[in-house]
């Protein structure tokens, strides 16, 4: 085995605990959505992994050391201006838990100065996917809650309003639109029971699928009378926290509303 004596190294803030991370090392399901459809893993000592790129081109390898959730080793070849064997490149990935989520760091060490730079941006670009990937499965269940945001709207009791926000968003979650400037659960209780006051018989509804990218979501939304008539329409963007959490969200009116 040729020395490896050259080195990349990478790290990135993934917004999901340690444990949830590290399970992309450990599970194929989990694996193929970071590497692409077809990847696996065994995830032991020896176990063979394969990794599926979108070019087509087929990576196999095998596990060096896991020490979950800290620590996951391993080898894969690699598509270069020659084939570079799975034993010519050995990859390190270690996690850190912190306040704000994972800090995920990679060593890949390899035998070629050239193909280490060459994984600049390789890594760069399939940390990126995988930042994707985790906040995707962490937040799979943003839909229901953006649902329950626009149900706010409609919720007469004052005490199921906060109890909704309670378990949907952070404590210091902020709202703006055109005509709110809001902080904190209380405020957004009291504006929500307003806006039923002021716009009787107006309910908000999410038109079509969200769209979710690594923590931000955007729903488009109507408002309707009680009539079914529509009223306006927009798009709110959603910050998630930790937890599901929503950080903050921003509405914006469409420009014929």
């Amino acid at each position: 085995m040729k020395s490896l004596s050259y080195s990349v190294d990478r790290s990135i803030l993934i917004e999901a605990d340690r444990e949830t991370v590290f399970g992309f090392f450990t599970d194929s399901a989990r694996w193929a959505t970071w590497w692409g459809a077809g990847s696996t893993v065994d995830p032991r000592p020896g176990g063979a992994l394969r990794i599926q790129h979108s070019n087509g081109f087929v990576s196999e390898g095998e596990v060096l050391e896991i020490a979950a959730p800290e620590r996951f080793v391993f080898t894969f070849s690699l598509q270069s201006e020659r084939p570079i064997p799975a034993e010519e490149s050995r990859v390190t990935i270690r996690l850190q838990q912190q306040e704000a989520g994972t800090l995920v760091r990679v060593t890949h060490e390899v035998a070629d100065a050239v193909v280490a730079e060459q994984l600049v941006q390789g890594w760069r670009f399939h940390f990126s996917l995988f930042a994707n990937a985790v906040a995707n499965y962490v937040n799979a269940g943003a839909p229901d809650v953006v649902d329950a945001w626009f149900g706010l709207w409609t919720e007469p009791d004052a005490a199921a309003r906060e109890a909704t926000l309670n378990r949907i968003a952070a404590r210091k979650v902020r709202f703006r639109d055109r005509y709110s400037r809001l902080d904190g659960i209380d405020d957004l209780v009291a504006h929500t029971g307003a806006a039923q006051r002021f716009m009787p018989g107006i309910g908000l509804e999410r038109k079509g699928s969200i769209r979710h990218c690594q923590g931000t979501v955007l729903a488009d939304w109507v408002a309707r009378s009680s009539d079914g008539q529509e009223k306006m329409s927009g798009t709110s963007v959603f910050a998630f926290g930790p937890g599901l959490k929503i950080d903050s969200v921003t509405s914006l009116l469409n420009a014929t509303s």
